[in-house]
């Protein structure tokens, strides 16, 4: 059984577009290249069958969930389906509240320090820099520096194979992953071939 909180290099697949009829395709094929963390944004046609189809095909060897997650009861709709993974594009205490409450992974995204550390003392150990190209590679270096050691980093928006070693580098503890991986329609074997440059970072 994955868990997030052992692995040192995090990687999120988003997965924003997908329908149900494909999610179960695809995200086999990125367990399969060694993808464990799959996020399915709210902002999906039919993300909770979407996120429900995953959980049911995936859910016992990956952390599955949502992304674009704003609000209370998106959470408790995920949790209902299986999902054990929330990503927000914000820091919204109560969404990290819940999430911890049910036992879920909680990534909030943030931009400053002061987000960081209100996402972190709302329990969050999973910051997620968004948008990261916006803010850089000096931003990430900085942050790394003033926050908590148990608090991980991850970069998102922005990152790619062929600039991820920057990313560790300044300090980044993982990444999410969405267009430069999948994009509505990418055929099955650009999204293996895709999958496998991502994964042979972690070698």
């Amino acid at each position: 059984m994955y868990s997030i909180h052992q692995d040192p290099l995090p990687q999120v697949a988003i997965l924003r577009g997908v329908t149900p009829d494909e999610i179960v395709e695809l995200a086999s094929a990125l367990y399969e290249q060694g993808f464990r963390i799959i996020e399915v944004p709210l902002n999906s046609p039919e993300p909770i069958e979407s996120i429900r189809r995953l959980c049911d095909a995936l859910g016992d060897k990956c952390l599955c969930g949502a992304g674009t997650v704003t609000h209370v009861e998106q959470v408790e709709e995920v949790y209902a389906v299986g999902g054990r993974l929330i990503v927000s594009p914000n820091v919204n205490t109560e969404v990290i509240k819940k999430s911890l409450e049910l036992n879920m992974v909680s990534m909030p995204g943030f931009a400053t320090a002061s987000e960081a550390y209100e996402a972190y003392y709302a329990g969050a150990r999973y910051l997620k820099l968004f948008p990261a190209a916006s803010y850089g590679l000096g931003h990430v270096k900085a942050l790394r520096s003033i926050l908590p050691n148990d608090a991980k980093l991850l970069a998102v928006g922005g990152a790619t194979p062929d600039n991820a070693g920057d990313w560790f580098s300044a300090g980044a503890d993982g990444l999410g992953i969405g267009s430069d991986l999948y994009k509505p329609g990418i055929a099955l074997d650009k999204l293996i071939a895709k999958a496998k440059r991502f994964q042979q970072l972690k070698k």
